[in-house]
């Protein structure tokens, strides 16, 4: 039975984890995660973090820090120790093997093949707690675990538009709606998504080049695979054709066959920046995971409203959201939201692991 002091010392640990864990990279297709090694004071002994696909895990790159001797010392990780042999070993063997007595996690692993790391370590005698700071790890792993449990991308839908909702002004125009702090904001987003989707009729109407840019519109490191929804042909001499990747076409017929070519591509995150048709389309089949709502201190009327038909006849059957975040972005604001079921499933998740763990 863990103690208060014990539980108190382990949350401690546990948040230092998750700090270490976001020094790896969230592009990619593996989650970011963060291992410490302790003493049975609590003192950390050695720590490590996972370093992006085909690096060493956080147990495994934590563990190298001792020469893979880890000999009555307790592990805290953010993810459950994976059970399963990828790119690396299984984490949950490497642990065993190096002497591990206790293993501390927050969050179960929910795939198929990796998952079960905890089962296997009691297995050979290990004592294993979880869902230690649960709530804090499911957030930070939000997209990760989204996609995992889904076995499809996590989805984020993005526009941006006035107060009263409209995404450009009766002429068409639309740039720029929101300020340089907004738009800046987007390309970090950008650079946070494995893929970029735009429907045809935005890259036929404004020829974006759909790459992440700094500052001073130098290209970021990570650039996000450029994908378009829409049967009709991308001309040989758009911006698109000059993006550092391959440009992917899918007809847009069929979105839950796309997500899930896309996720047996390794693409885990992907940003929809594609016009009121392509964000409609996704939050009408609820594929919309997270809501990015850019909004700008202006009224502008006229029809070019930010969605179109969402399926929606009545207000009982108004699409409910959970507002997590507002940040004001220069004269700006931008809106964060999640579907309101998936915030109820994600709070019953959470209080599941935590009972499991604490024994209730």
């Amino acid at each position: 039975m863990t103690t208060p002091a014990q539980q108190a010392q382990y949350e401690k640990l546990m948040l230092h984890a998750l700090s270490l864990a976001s020094h790896g990279p969230i592009t990619g297709g593996n989650p970011q995660v963060g291992c410490v090694l302790t003493d049975d004071a609590g003192t950390i002994v050695a720590e490590g973090w996972h370093h992006g696909t085909g690096t060493p895990h956080a147990e495994v790159d934590a563990l190298s820090k001792l020469g893979g001797n880890a000999a009555g010392l307790t592990a805290v990780v953010t993810l459950e120790p994976c059970n399963h042999q990828g790119h690396t070993g299984p984490c949950s063997e490497a642990l065993i093997a190096a002497g591990v007595t206790r293993v501390v996690y927050a969050v179960s692993d929910p795939g198929k093949t990796s998952g079960g790391g905890s089962q296997r370590l009691r297995d050979a005698g290990v004592e294993v707690i979880g869902g230690v700071v649960a709530a804090e790890a499911e957030e930070f792993l939000h997209s990760w675990l989204t996609a995992a449990r889904l076995q499809r991308p996590h989805v984020t839908v993005k526009w941006a538009s006035s107060l009263d909702g409209r995404a450009a002004a009766a002429d068409g125009t639309s740039q720029w709606i929101t300020g340089t702090a907004a738009r800046q904001h987007v390309h970090e987003q950008r650079a946070r998504a494995d893929a970029i989707v735009v429907g045809t009729g935005t890259v036929l109407a404004d020829d974006p080049s759909l790459t992440a840019r700094g500052d001073a519109g130098e290209l970021l490191k990570w650039q996000p695979q450029p994908v378009v929804l829409g049967r009709r042909e991308i001309p040989a001499g758009a911006r698109l054709r000059e993006h550092p990747h391959a440009l992917q076409q899918f007809d847009g017929s069929d979105l839950n066959a796309t997500l899930t070519e896309l996720f047996e591509a390794g693409i885990r995150r992907i940003f929809i920046e594609g016009g009121p048709t392509i964000a409609s389309a996704f939050i009408a089949a609820g594929l919309a995971d997270e809501l990015l709502i850019y909004l700008a201190p202006k009224l502008l009327g006229g029809p070019k409203v930010a969605l179109g038909e969402l399926g929606v006849a009545t207000i009982a059957d108004a699409k409910e959201l959970s507002i997590t975040e507002l940040r004001p972005l220069g004269n700006d604001v931008l809106i964060v939201a999640r579907p309101a079921t998936e915030t109820m499933v994600a709070r019953s998740a959470t209080a599941t692991a935590t009972a499991t763990a604490t024994g209730e």
